[in-house]
This record gives C-alpha cells, structure tokens and sequence, in this order.
C-alpha cells in the first residue's frame, strides 16, 4: 500500500523541484498547447489540411499530457485516474520519451508559431523527465577521485587497471587512412 503523497518510484533521488517543474510544465503546457492546436486548426479556413490536423494532434497530445500529469482536471472521466497511476508506475524516461514522441508530428506537419511553441511546451516536459531519469549527480569528492584515477593513465588515456576490463581496442589499433586508387575502382 502507498501513503497518499508518497512517490511512485521511491528513492529515485531526483530533486524536489525537479518533479514539480515537470509536473508544472505538463500540465501548463498541456493547457496551452490544447489552445494553440484550436488556433492551428483555424487553418482550415484557408484550405491549409496538414494544419488542421496538426492542430488536431496538439490537442490530444494536450490532453494526454493534462490526463498524465494533472488527473485532478479530468475527474469527470472514467479513465483518467487509471492511465495516470499506470504512468505514474513506469520510470521517468518513459514519460520523457512519450512525451517528445507526440510533440513532434504537429510540429513536421504544419510549421508554424501556434505548433512550434504548444509542442514546445510539451517537448520540454518530455525532456524535464529525461533529465529526471539519469539521477542525481555525484559528488565533487566522487568527481575528483574519478578524474585523479584518469591522470595516471596508461596509453590511449586510460587507465591500466580500466585498459585491462576493456573489450574493444579499436582505438589502440588505430591506423592512419590512405588513398589506394580510384573509388570506382573494383580491383576485378
């Protein structure tokens, strides 16, 4: 059983502001972009179809990311709180690669200020919970011992000790590049 309040994902060590700016922007963005597609579809009017269905698309990828982020706005349907707690089960970088998915296509089909700017809006959420999903980062002493390991290195920049678990040595066996004849030239 979870505590109301509690996180999905527990200890995932992700900022506390970090989570409220994406949920803020979600669901602000999610607003906008549903006004801005409205505006976008208005370009049926002059015989402009790729925008209309751009327009279309913002839309319910503005309500997908309100229905996501904000179910408290959609109580009256069914649904809703079942696709925002399925989410809310999934890690971040689900919802960041969700999120930037659908922003795109209103934005390739009509290429204008009212798609660029709602989708925006969207794709920033998406890439809030992207960076939500690398985690904290290290500590200024982890970093310093990191970088002191890398300046004892062997051949190559590396590490002896790293040089030795690594798989590849295609940057030790490196050759220089030559020209040996015409492109066109088969040798048959």
């Amino acid at each position: 059983m979870q505590r109301p309040g509690q996180d999905a994902i527990p200890n995932d060590d992700v900022p506390w502001w970090m989570k409220y700016a994406g949920r803020g922007l979600g669901t602000v963005g999610g607003g906008i972009a549903i006004f801005l597609g409205i505006w976008a579809a208005t370009g049926i009017l002059f015989a402009q179809i790729d925008c209309l269905i751009a327009g279309i698309w913002q839309m319910l990828a503005g309500f997908l990311v309100i229905v996501i982020e904000a179910p408290c706005c959609c109580m009256f349907l069914d649904f809703v709180q079942s696709a925002s707690d399925f989410m809310e089960q999934k890690p971040y970088y689900y919802r960041g690669a969700l999120y930037i998915v659908i922003s795109l296509p209103a934005v390739v089909l009509c290429l204008s200020l009212s798609t660029i700017f709602g989708s925006g809006l969207i794709f920033g959420t998406g890439v809030i919970y992207g960076m939500m999903s690398l985690g904290k980062k290290a500590s200024a002493e982890e970093m310093r011992t990191k970088a002191a390991a890398g300046v004892d290195a062997g051949p190559g920049g590396v590490a002896p000790d790293v040089q030795s678990h690594m798989k590849s040595s295609l940057v030790d066996n490196a050759q220089p590049v030559a020209f040996t004849g015409s492109p066109y030239d088969s040798n048959v």
